[in-house]
């Protein structure tokens, strides 16, 4: 049984048989690759806006309006933008005791349901997205702090990272369809 702390190298995204499905799946895993490490610094570059606004308020009593928005902006970058990179390595929290119990020929078919179905999930999701980051531009949207960023910011990475999460998806679900078996040599 996995619980997550295996020491063993997680598996890689698989390889598309396809040559231009390939060539989309090193793509993505570079962007998603770029993205991941950008969360990283965006991480530490977060807890230290929050470090330094409970040091601020705390020792010389500085007023902070811009340090939780901030930090909450960035923590919605991380979050959208590492999704394609978990998926890639079906990272994501699932339960193993079901695709323990069914037979590989089955299990094959429920996880193949269930990208499919997470696929149209997420591309609904990246079309509303898209919608609310069209909106925030458009109409100059902000919030209501006396910081007051503009929110087209956060509904942006949003966008952008669940559609490349959709993409991610996408790029397993024709993998699945067009790889075709191995045969024994």
């Amino acid at each position: 049984m996995s619980h997550g702390f295996e020491l063993a190298p997680a598996k890689g995204p698989a390889v598309p048989d396809n040559p231009a499905l390939r060539a989309v799946s090193r793509l993505l895993d570079q962007l998603n690759t770029l993205l991941m490490r950008i969360s990283m610094a965006a991480l530490i570059i977060t807890s230290l806006v929050l470090t330094y606004a409970v040091v601020s308020r705390y020792f010389f009593n500085v007023p902070t309006d811009w340090q939780d928005e901030a930090a909450v902006f960035m923590l919605v970058g991380v979050t959208f933008f590492c999704t394609g990179y978990v998926q890639s390595y079906r990272g994501h929290i699932g339960i193993e005791s079901l695709a323990t119990m069914l037979p590989p020929a089955v299990n094959a078919v429920r996880a193949f349901f269930v990208d499919v179905v997470s696929c149209l999930f997420c591309a609904f999701f990246a079309w509303k997205s898209w919608t609310l980051f069209h909106e925030a531009w458009v109409d100059g949207q902000t919030t209501s702090s006396t910081f007051a960023p503009p929110l087209w910011i956060p509904y942006g990475m949003m966008a952008l990272g669940i559609s490349l999460l959709t993409l991610q998806i996408l790029v397993q679900v024709l993998t699945h369809v067009t790889n075709k078996k191995r045969m024994p040599a």
